[in-house]
């Protein structure tokens, strides 16, 4: 595919960033996105909020989307919009909105899978970083999925390897609201883990299938693990927080890998990129790395604006797309493609 002069506007709203952004061709002009911290008190997203909230940020994150990238709307070629998986509501206030600013300027509407987008993130033009070469395996690792991916081409991809009940991103979270931090605690948990001693505290391994994970009992365990020792020494959590976290990040990275480790060995692949947004996470970012010295392979890690949900990964598909379906020709769009709360690579 060669490139062509294409401005798409690019749309995400599968759970709660209002996200949007222009790209020309495959380089980004603008990637803005808007938080909604009314979740914070609640300790995780509440859904009709999302989508409310949505729906109050929508119209100007775009419009601030445009004026960075100085581009006007009548020189867009495209509308490209994530169709799922997500939050229902909050995907519907985007799709809603991506259709109906296609529809008034006459371009086509590009739906996009959020899974693909945080894969074909690494395809975003960016001085300095290496793209991967196909095939290559695809870790995409974030409050709502957790995925190993065979990727042979920028859309045939096959996933190898899934959890079963939660994900890592989840068992983060959940892990730090048992610990008392606040809303959202992955972040958190890799602060203090820097900290702390990654053996002063161990934890099960789950036990499923060689490539699958499961977080359930893992979160179970710090569960107990909590209770036991705040019955003994009420005070115990503030005495070891650091400790703590280091030993939850260290079991929960040692899952990862393990698994990634196995699903190179099986396939032969050793070109491995990571996405989502615990893909942000120092010690995995770290262990990568070790493992890229150790192994010999050769690892891609993207920047930290395209680990959590964003709006440029949405763009890069769209113009991939564009450009395979030849929109520019054909102008062909399809206002009927709904949102998917549970859509598949």
């Amino acid at each position: 595919m060669s490139k062509n002069n294409t401005y798409i506007l690019a749309i995400e709203s599968s759970c709660d960033d209002t996200a949007a952004a222009v790209l020309h061709n495959d380089k980004t002009l603008a990637n803005v996105v808007a938080g909604q911290a009314v979740h914070e008190q609640y300790g995780g997203v509440v859904p009709e909020l999302a989508s409310r909230a949505h729906q109050q940020n929508i119209v100007p994150v775009v419009h601030e989307a445009l004026r960075k990238a100085n581009v006007k709307k009548e020189a867009l070629n495209a509308v490209a919009f994530t169709s799922g998986p997500g939050l229902m509501g909050s995907l519907l206030v985007g799709t809603s909105f991506a259709k109906s600013l296609a529809m008034g300027l006459d371009i086509p509407l590009i739906d996009v899978n959020h899974m693909q987008a945080h894969i074909l993130a690494h395809f975003i033009e960016e001085e300095g970083y290496d793209k991967p070469e196909f095939p290559f395996l695809a870790m995409t690792i974030s409050g709502g999925h957790t995925q190993i991916v065979r990727v042979d081409s920028y859309f045939e991809m096959t996933v190898i390897g899934q959890t079963l009940d939660d994900a890592v991103g989840e068992a983060f979270d959940k892990s730090a609201k048992i610990l008392g931090l606040p809303y959202p605690g992955g972040p958190l948990i890799d602060k203090y883990a820097q900290l702390g001693n990654p053996k002063a505290y161990k934890f099960t391994k789950p036990k499923v299938g060689e490539l699958d994970f499961s977080f359930s009992g893992l979160k179970t365990a710090v569960l107990y693990f909590y209770q036991k020792e705040i019955a003994a020494d009420p005070e115990f959590v503030d005495k070891n927080l650091n400790d703590i976290c280091a030993s939850i990040q260290y079991t929960i990275i040692n899952i990862l890998m393990d698994k990634l480790k196995k699903a190179v060995k099986q396939t032969g692949i050793k070109h491995v990129a990571i996405g989502g947004g615990v893909s942000a996470n120092s010690g995995i970012r770290k262990a990568l790395k070790e493992a890229e010295q150790k192994y010999g392979w050769k690892t891609f890690v993207p920047k930290f604006e395209y680990t959590t949900d964003n709006a440029a990964m949405i763009g890069i598909v769209g113009y991939l797309k564009y450009l395979e379906e030849n929109l520019a020709e054909t102008g062909y769009t399809d206002t009927q493609v709904m949102a998917q709360s549970r859509l598949k690579i």
